[in-house]
């Protein structure tokens, strides 16, 4: 038993926790998959073709593979928008450069902040929504997204108003 005792911390010295990925750390205790999927711009789908272009097991433990496949599945991400088609990449005809790429990181939310205020400041009717923090993208609004603090009707206060009342009214 001492010797199954002595392997198992071995396996788990192993292991590296985190594992960077671009911009990005992540948990090398989950499978290749699912951490893949934790960045921001790669969900499922992506995270299976990019273990599937890097030649890596998609159930194979992130902090357990060696430096050589997390280098290919480094640049598997970083090339994601060249080796598939265009409608699977998450930036298609960029505006100011034409070009069709995948985004993925810190560049996600940076470059849709740039896009809101690209239609803020054509005041297009999407970019007036933004402001005016409307539904965008033709919700109904006449019963839902209401902001304001009032819930329904306070039944406590009410029935206490009503008791001050009848106590002044009984005086």
């Amino acid at each position: 038993m001492s010797e199954e005792q002595q392997e198992e911390p071995d396996e788990e010295e192993d292991i590296r926790y985190f594992v960077r990925i671009g911009q990005t750390d992540l948990d090398g205790t989950k499978t290749v998959e699912r951490a893949l999927s934790e960045m921001d711009g790669i969900g499922r789908r992506v995270s299976r073709v990019v273990a599937a272009n890097a030649d890596v097991d998609r159930t194979a433990t992130l902090g357990r593979l060696d430096d050589e496949p997390i280098e290919r599945i480094v640049e598997a991400v970083e090339n994601f928008a060249d080796e598939v088609p265009d409608w699977l990449a998450n930036r298609r005809n960029d505006f100011y450069t034409g070009e069709t790429e995948h985004i993925t990181g810190n560049d996600v939310s940076l470059t849709r902040n740039q896009d809101v205020n690209r239609m803020r400041m054509i005041r297009s009717y999407k970019g007036v929504r933004h402001e005016r923090g409307q539904k965008v993208r033709g919700q109904r609004t006449k019963s839902t997204g209401r902001t304001e603090g009032t819930i329904g009707v306070n039944v406590e206060a009410l029935q206490e108003e009503m008791e001050e009342e009848a106590e002044e009214e009984g005086e």
